[in-house]
């Protein structure tokens, strides 16, 4: 899916989906089922359970993915690496926690949003063995549509009736209050119909899901595994977790960076979608700085499937080193 129509299709179709929100029957398998199709990896963290689920998988056009950045050594990386030179595909990675008492989903995906390429979350869900019923807490990123488009169907019906929802405060209030002016160092602002159109269906979610809607304490874990930071420029809000268990961590950085072999050496370079270019970029360095130190496993929304793997420097900047598994 081109990013661009996703942004003008959202604008178009309001919340209608292409791919309907289904419902899942109570009754699952066995959690732990082998993996179907790539749509779930599962591995441990400590006495957790991780699932990632995928959700499909995004386009942007190469010349618009990165608006800082020198097209030409941007090309260069691509071909370099066999990639398109053309357009820069994102994964849609969404991690599933089991505990030992609560099921906890780490983003909702595109869902109302949806096309052809994405809405796969609940089907995902549904080969690792779980019903969206089951799931007892939504932890949100942020309220970008590929996020928060999860939590309601096409009649603004909760997708995951028995669960809390968080988000942070600050991104909560941000896109309830938002306008274009919001926006003047984003290069959506050369895009201000769809932004007219795109705020006012955040703010219905948002305002769907207030019965559910709570906020994330940053000074206080959550169960005892979860904690929080904030990383701030993507959007105002962007909160980055930290799943802790024993002596295992594993650190879910969203929408901290969207490609694997562009941004990591050149985290300057921006991505299309940021709402503050210039503070999005001192963030990810900040915090590619703070990975590579700490030497955590790191999950990935949007980088190649399922998107674990390391933060390492490398000359003056870093890499992804992506974790191998021998086996599905």
């Amino acid at each position: 899916m081109n990013r661009r129509k996703m942004l003008s299709g959202i604008a178009l179709a309001g919340l209608a989906a292409s791919l309907p929100v289904g419902k899942l029957s109570a009754t699952t398998k066995e959690a732990g089922a082998k993996d179907s199709a790539g749509r779930f990896k599962k591995l441990k963290i400590g006495d957790l359970e991780l699932f990632v689920l995928t959700d499909g998988f995004l386009q942007d056009k190469s010349t618009s993915f990165a608006p800082h950045a020198d097209i030409d050594a941007l090309k260069e990386i691509l071909a370099a690496n066999f990639r398109s030179t053309e357009q820069v595909e994102m994964a849609m990675n969404v991690p599933l926690i089991k505990t030992k008492d609560r099921l906890i989903l780490l983003d909702a995906g595109m869902g109302v949003f949806a096309d052809g390429n994405t809405g796969l979350l609940l089907k995902s869900m549904k080969d690792a063995g779980f019903a969206a019923g089951q799931v007892t807490d939504v932890l949100l990123s942020h309220a970008h549509p590929d996020h928060i488009g999860g939590v309601v169907d096409p009649q603004n019906n909760l997708v995951f009736p028995n669960a809390k929802i968080f988000i942070a405060k600050t991104e909560h209030d941000f896109w309830m209050q938002a306008t274009l002016a919001d926006f003047n160092n984003s290069a959506l602002k050369k895009e201000p119909e769809f932004l007219k159109m795109f705020i006012p269906k955040v703010q219905n979610i948002l305002t769907t899901i207030k019965p559910r809607l709570n906020y994330y304490d940053f000074d206080k874990p959550l169960y005892d595994t979860f904690s929080f930071q904030l990383a701030p420029g993507h959007t105002p809000g962007l909160t980055l977790m930290k799943i802790s268990s024993g002596a295992d961590t594993l650190v879910y950085i969203a929408d901290l960076i969207h490609s694997d072999i562009l941004l990591f050496p050149h985290p300057e370079w921006g991505f299309s979608g940021d709402t503050d270019l210039t503070l999005a970029a001192k963030t990810r360095r900040r915090m590619l700085e703070q990975l590579t130190a700490e030497r955590v496993l790191v999950c990935a929304y949007h980088l190649p499937w399922p998107g674990l793997g390391h933060a390492r420097g490398k000359d003056t900047a870093f890499e992804w080193v992506p974790q191998v598994y021998m086996t599905p």
